[in-house]
């Protein structure tokens, strides 16, 4: 059989039933993209470890960043995986490839100043750009915050609940949110609300019609894409270096830190898998916080 005869065949009997409409797309465009041309026309029995290697190299030859490059040799690995449990491949061989070295992503958030300009600011500007106040005083994703309705908000228990992301869609030329479960069952989670935060919210819960909190002139509310060209127009105006709408989650993250939250509090509300994932992460994003530290051990010295 042909490898890629056997990546089709796994890609719709074994991904397409297991995991979200979205994540298999991902996986059917990397197969196509870089698989396909590569080692479709092989037959999978005729997969050494050796042309394994040697493709797995070529994906970050080619310019693709160590991390594009090892979600293709995940799809590769769990395809002939899956192969040699069923009896397709005779053996796993993409165990014995060896992995770009990914350097661990640097977090990137606003400094304090930064953060009473965005939230001066968008506080002026009416409840449409609210979403972004209310991402660094919750930590929730861009989909979280968009795909959140005044059903999961309780401003009388003054909390949160997240049931669901977004994402955008066109269908026939036309757009459409697509809600979604989150992003892992850690995901859902409950969070409570600041009282600051809920008296925002209940003076822009008289002004919205829809059913979403972050509201806009459609029945699906504000779409990712151009709220986060909304985000960037904001930081344009207030002469702020560019960062993704996901520095806001991370700004959060930190702040909450900086103030004492512990670390098992903070990845109950960030959704996180374990508060290790949180303290790795966050750990090196601390450094105007050890700056006040250290200067608060310094004045020891006469």
């Amino acid at each position: 059989m042909l490898y890629e005869e056997w990546l089709n065949e796994w890609l719709e009997l074994y991904v397409k039933v297991s995991v979200k409409d979205r994540t298999y797309a991902k996986y059917r465009r990397q197969a196509e993209k870089y698989i396909f041309p590569a080692l479709g026309g092989l037959d999978v029995r005729d997969l050494s470890a050796g042309t394994l290697q040697r493709f797995s190299a070529s994906l970050v030859g080619r310019g693709l960043a160590p991390n594009s490059a090892n979600f293709v040799i995940s799809v590769l690995k769990a395809s002939l995986r899956k192969g040699t449990l069923l009896g397709v491949a005779d053996g796993h061989y993409a165990d014995a490839i060896v992995r770009p070295k990914v350097r661990a992503g640097r977090v990137t958030c606003f400094k304090r100043a930064e953060q009473k300009k965005i939230e001066a600011y968008v506080l002026c500007k009416g409840p449409y750009l609210f979403g972004i106040v209310l991402a660094l005083y919750t930590g929730l994703r861009i989909g979280e915050l968009l795909a959140l309705t005044w059903d999961d908000v309780d401003l009388g228990k003054r909390q949160l609940t997240v049931t669901k992301t977004c994402y955008d869609s066109w269908e026939n030329g036309r757009y459409k949110k697509v809600l979604d479960t989150p992003k892992t069952p850690r995901s859902e989670r409950v969070i409570p609300l600041p009282k600051q935060i809920v008296r925002y919210l209940r003076a822009i819960r008289k002004q919205t019609m829809g059913p979403f909190v972050v509201s806009a002139r459609s029945e699906y509310g504000a779409q990712v894409r151009i709220y986060q060209r909304s985000f960037e127009r904001v930081l344009g105006k207030l002469n702020i270096e560019r960062k993704g709408f996901h520095a806001l989650r991370h700004t959060f993250a930190t702040r909450a830190l900086e103030v004492g939250m512990d670390v098992k509090t903070l990845s109950e509300i960030l959704g996180h898998s374990s508060p290790t994932v949180t303290l790795t992460r966050y750990a090196h994003s601390l450094m105007e916080h050890k700056m006040e530290m250290m200067e608060k051990v310094g004045r020891l010295l006469p």
